[in-house]
């Protein structure tokens, strides 16, 4: 069987999803208003509802395994409610306790840094400048617990504002805008 993969860039307000199995969600945004795609792709990992960005599609499930795997580094990059202070970056960087289904998990360490060029981001209206600076930092991690970047970045005191994921191991975004999607080749995994 020939598998079928693809990347896509996720835009805000979509759930990582094609079909939708709950009534709560019923009126939710999902991917196959946006893409038109055999039945049994599916959506590599995932990105909340208020996340954007790169997100694979896949019908091979030994590809999705893999990615999704801890072996695999995830990269955002973050819009923070505040000037983000070296200490909180070092406090990422080592790894922090946050809680995930009401028990406290320690984070791996990550790799995090401020980011001083975001030309790069797509701009999006995400609230108006007389609340307060903003700062942007990017983090990479290789685990995926349920909206861990924002928790982390809640943890050390600068909640989470938007939240763009760049990176997939050696996939990238680039110049991708939202609600592209183009056919990749999958490396060697």
């Amino acid at each position: 069987m020939k598998h079928s993969y693809y990347k896509i860039y996720k835009p805000y307000g979509y759930l990582s999803q094609f079909v939708n199995h709950q009534n709560k969600r019923r009126n939710k945004k999902l991917l196959s208003q946006l893409f038109t795609l055999s039945d049994n792709v599916m959506a590599v990992g995932r990105l909340d509802e208020k996340s954007e960005g790169l997100l694979l599609l896949t019908t091979d499930g030994k590809f999705s395994n893999h990615i999704t795997s801890s072996k695999i580094e995830k990269e955002y990059h973050v819009m923070v409610d505040g000037k983000i202070t070296p200490k909180a970056v070092l406090e990422l960087q080592r790894g922090i306790e946050i809680s995930v289904e009401g028990k406290l998990y320690k984070t791996k360490p990550s790799k995090a840094h401020i980011l001083d060029d975001t030309s790069h981001i797509i701009e999006r209206f995400v609230r108006d400048e007389k609340h307060g600076p903003t700062s942007w930092l990017s983090i990479s991690i290789t685990e995926g617990k349920f909206r861990q970047v924002r928790r982390m970045t809640a943890k050390v005191g600068y909640p989470t504002l938007r939240l763009v994921r760049v990176r997939i191991g050696d996939y990238a975004l680039q110049d991708m805008k939202p609600t592209e999607i183009c056919s990749i080749q999958p490396l060697q995994y």
